[in-house]
């Protein structure tokens, strides 16, 4: 059954379904502005339906895949896409901010697991060469909902109300179910059971753990900033919120463009070209700090955090179960899964300071938040740099720096 099949199918199953979650992940960030009047909430607040997300994707990521590791795939999938839809259409009906909390957490259940089986799967499907490639294909769902999802459920909300938002969220989910139905292979090899003790071995491995750090705070350092776009557009840039619509586009359009280089960038050489990527995004913050209260140049240094946002993400999932080959066999779902928490980890922890930080110091000063966490990232970079040595020196060459 699973010869019937072009690889180029299941990635674009993969890549829809990935739209559908990109989009409700991503979708509070166009609407903060209309939540806080909505529920009468303070912009740090509003924030949580970002860093509650992330948070339940942390947790849900290693324990839906304790849970789910000895199902088929085909009927994981089945079950994942439909707990996402139920997610959405509770947030949609959700009587207080609390319920809608609520929705996101469950929603986030979905997601968490469906990034870790889809990376795996997207990595087995193609040759070693090329799974770099094919991550940032299945990402490209994530990307491509940046550019579309996003701005369109901004919209929405805008012309009607935020509810409906999270309904065309729920239509999208239904259409990358019944992707998932069509083009996945129904009789997919289940990986190695995950288990409890595969955390623990995947945590004490000096690489692994230090590869999740960087996860965490390289990505996670730029929704410091990105989780407050809107107001920050808005409010200390000038752009209304109509511009803002076209801006989140623009925006997209610059993740995908970051999302695709960064893929093929990261096939060979996935260390270095990640320690680029981190020191562009460094460098980008820094000036985002000095221009933020530009109109213009504010707006074009957005943008160009935009290319440096998801640049990194096909590189550390790739770079994580590369580590996990070569170190920890048997649990090379359960690192790609923690490698999915790590992301939301960062989520999480950058969205959250940003809130502080906009709370107590203004958004003027989330960048330069922003930019402390991708240079300690950068930091342990040079630590996994330095610790892939060795390994090159007696030919275990899984790993390539």
């Amino acid at each position: 059954m699973t010869k019937q099949f072009n690889p180029s199918w299941t990635l674009l199953a993969l890549a829809i379904s990935a739209f559908a979650i990109g989009s409700t992940e991503f979708i509070s960030v166009g609407l903060m502005p209309l939540l806080v009047s909505s529920f009468h909430i303070n912009l740090a607040q509003a924030g949580l339906t970002v860093s509650i997300y992330a948070i339940g994707i942390m947790i849900g990521a290693p324990v839906m895949t304790l849970l789910t590791g000895r199902l088929n795939r085909h009927r994981l999938m089945m079950l994942i896409m439909i707990l996402f839809i139920i997610g959405n259409l509770l947030a949609a009906s959700a009587p207080t901010f609390g319920v809608l909390l609520a929705g996101r957490v469950v929603a986030a259940l979905a997601h968490g697991i469906f990034m870790t089986v889809a990376s795996v799967i997207a990595a087995d499907v193609v040759a070693p060469a090329k799974r770099a490639s094919a991550i940032a294909i299945m990402f490209t769902g994530l990307t491509v909902a940046t550019v579309t999802g996003v701005p369109l459920g901004t919209m929405i909300g805008q012309l009607g109300d935020w509810r409906w938002s999270f309904i065309f969220i729920s239509v999208i989910g239904v259409i990358g179910l019944l992707a998932d139905y069509w083009l996945i292979p129904r009789n997919l090899p289940l990986p190695s059971k995950a288990t409890v003790r595969g955390i623990i071995r995947v945590l004490t491995n000096p690489q692994l753990l230090f590869a999740l750090l960087v996860t965490a705070l390289g990505y996670g350092g730029t929704f410091v900033v990105y989780t407050y776009l809107s107001p920050l557009l808005e409010q200390q840039m000038h752009w209304s919120a109509s511009a803002v619509v076209l801006i989140l586009v623009v925006y997209g359009l610059m993740v995908a463009l970051g999302n695709t280089l960064g893929g093929r960038w990261a096939n060979a050489r996935p260390l270095i070209a990640l320690f680029k990527m981190f020191s562009g995004l460094l460098i980008t913050l820094l000036i985002l700090s000095v221009t933020g209260y530009s109109h213009w140049l504010g707006l074009l240094t957005v943008l160009l955090m935009g290319i440096f946002a998801f640049m990194n993400v096909p590189g550390l999932q790739l770079y994580i179960v590369q580590l996990a080959e070569q170190n920890t066999p048997h649990d090379i779902t359960m690192a790609s899964a923690l490698n999915i928490s790590a992301f939301n980890v960062g989520i999480a922890l950058g969205s959250g300071i940003g809130g502080q930080v906009t709370t107590n110091l203004g958004l003027g000063w989330t960048p330069i938040f922003g930019a402390i966490m991708v240079a300690v990232s950068l930091v342990l970079l040079l630590g996994l740099i330095w610790l892939a040595r060795p390994a090159k020196s007696t030919d275990r060459h899984c790993v390539q720096n």
